[in-house]
């Protein structure tokens, strides 16, 4: 089963090429101050302040299981909106470089078919296309974070108990 591409933003995440679907992006932002969170799981980097909204930011390095890697002058977040449920969540996502709005060379995005043979579910990936020959996954926001694995938070112990 194949899906229909249009246009994407594409960004880099550790010398890989992503995409997500323009319609999905509201903008793309230079990197802000984060105001962290506490207690929050690795992937979430904090809150940034969006013309007076709270927007939650995400680091896609830590969501794709990739090593965390310091901020350049290219670092952007993505504000994109997603599906959970019956709720709609705007949120940022931290990338290494956005790279451009663009078409992929076939507006046919493939299943990786060996996905379920090589015991990787992929849910995260709506498929795979190619901008200028080079492989592009373009990413499924709605399912992004089903891979992500739910650590309970421990209670901390002091030393005077």
């Amino acid at each position: 089963m194949t899906q229909e591409s249009s246009d994407v933003v594409t960004f880099e995440a550790d010398g890989s090429l992503y995409a997500i679907l323009v319609s999905r992006v509201q903008e793309i932002l230079d990197l802000r101050p984060i105001a962290p969170m506490p207690n929050a799981p690795a992937h979430l980097l904090g809150i940034i302040d969006l013309r007076g909204e709270n927007v939650p930011v995400v680091d896609l390095r830590n969501l794709l299981g990739l090593p965390p890697s310091p901020d350049t002058p290219q670092t952007r977040i993505l504000v994109v909106w997603m599906v959970s449920g019956q709720d709609r969540a705007i949120i940022g996502i931290r990338t290494d470089r956005v790279i451009e709005v663009t078409c992929l060379d076939e507006p046919e995005l493939r299943p990786m078919t060996e996905a379920g043979l090589l015991q990787w579910t992929g849910g995260a990936v709506a498929g795979i296309g190619r901008r200028k020959g080079e492989v592009v996954s373009v990413l499924n926001l709605d399912k992004l974070f089903t891979a992500v694995p739910v650590v309970p938070v421990q209670p901390r112990m002091d030393a005077a108990e």
